[in-house]
């Protein structure tokens, strides 16, 4: 199990690295699916295996749609691969900063500690992730409504942004 979430995390590492060289956005989109797949196996490893599922789907149902959309607004002719040399000296760079900060918490890490974290002895009728959620609804139903909204406003105002001067999107027809 240990081996397994160890490639999770570096599933996510690597993820993060390329969507943080900056290459150009197609490949920068497939890191943040690499990124976010490793995230939602880690927790899918550690007993939240419903609040995984919400969190991928939420992200390539909505996430992902506007930032390909963006994507195509800002096309480029010749766009940046992750074989570019100005791409690798970043990828390298990262990787670098990732491997010497691992190393300076080394010691404080164990094998111990990766452990499941819903591990209930004998049945239950909820898993903890599903209770949590319940919360979320009962008690931040406000604060569920409130974000949805400021989402609806971030998703118009990515819209106009990336239209540039041309007529977008968001056009009275």
């Amino acid at each position: 199990m240990t081996y397994t979430v160890f490639l999770f995390l570096m599933g996510l590492v690597m993820g993060l690295v390329g969507v943080a060289s900056n290459p150009a956005p197609y490949f920068s989109a497939l890191g943040l699916v690499v990124a976010a797949g490793g995230g939602c196996g880690v927790l899918v490893w550690h007993g939240g295996s419903f609040l995984s599922l919400v969190l991928f789907l939420i992200y390539l149902g909505g996430m992902l749609v506007v930032f390909a959309y963006s994507a195509a607004l800002a096309a480029e002719p010749y766009p940046e691969s992750w074989g570019d040399r100005s791409v690798v000296g970043y990828v390298l760079l990262y990787v670098v900063g990732v491997v010497l900060v691992g190393w300076w918490f080394y010691g404080g890490w164990y094998e111990g500690s990766w452990v499941v974290g819903d591990s209930m002895k004998g049945f239950g009728l909820l898993r903890g992730d599903i209770g949590g959620v319940v919360e979320m609804y009962f008690l931040g139903g406000g604060m569920l409504i409130v974000c949805g909204w400021v989402l609806l406003l971030t998703l118009f105002v990515v819209l106009e942004l990336t239209r540039g001067f041309s007529r977008g999107a968001l056009r009275a027809v």
